[in-house]
């Protein structure tokens, strides 16, 4: 059993998008962002907890923004790429890896709250050239097996899935569930979170 200390500095960067969407797509639920920061954290001392997310310009979403501050989050938006021909982009891995680094000299443990392999290479630099734990969460079934084995620890939030996910919106996956003026925000917005559901 891993035993964490209380003054280990902890920073948690979580991808919203693809933890959106891996809750979704698995068990069409919405993801409990308030119980993934907790056990991200694991009682040791936070020094940032980020959640970084794609503006659509839709109404609903500034509400679900509102929340993710109010349990603790500083956001960090980026608008929709819309491109000729209606391709439409969205992700921030090189904004997370960018603060990762930055944020690196100052704590002990990066906290990777996705399943995107694209996150190895930064996995390998922060452990081996920046001597900081690296460990990832994220629902372990469209998480890359690349990442789970590049990180110190994994966890996998589909062994405790009713703790990762709201329990109004819980549903089986043959089962069909309302969507809310959250939801309707989210998912105008795309991620590779299904695309890359994933590299392994």
């Amino acid at each position: 059993m891993v035993v964490f200390h209380k003054l280990q500095r902890v920073s948690v960067l979580v991808d919203v998008q693809n933890l959106y969407y891996s809750g979704k797509h698995l068990y069409n639920s919405k993801v409990n962002f308030k119980a993934v920061l907790k056990e991200a954290v694991k009682g040791r001392g936070l020094i940032r907890a980020i959640a970084y997310v794609i503006r659509a310009d839709v109404k609903e979403e500034n509400n679900f923004f509102d929340a993710l501050e109010m349990m603790g989050y500083e956001i960090k938006a980026k608008d929709l790429q819309v491109f000729y021909g209606g391709a439409k982009k969205g992700d921030w891995d090189i904004g997370i890896a960018m603060d990762a680094i930055e944020l690196a000299p100052k704590t002990d443990t990066i906290v990777i709250v996705s399943g995107d392999g694209d996150f190895v290479a930064l996995v390998e630099h922060l452990k081996r050239g920046m001597g900081c734990r690296v460990e990832a969460m994220a629902f372990g079934r469209s998480a890359s097996s690349m990442l789970k084995e590049a990180v110190d620890m994994f966890s996998d939030m589909d062994k405790d899935k009713k703790k990762y996910l709201i329990p109004s919106s819980y549903r089986n996956n043959s089962s069909q569930s309302r969507t809310t003026s959250t939801t309707k925000a989210i998912s105008k917005t795309p991620t590779r979170a299904v695309s890359a559901v994933q590299k392994k």
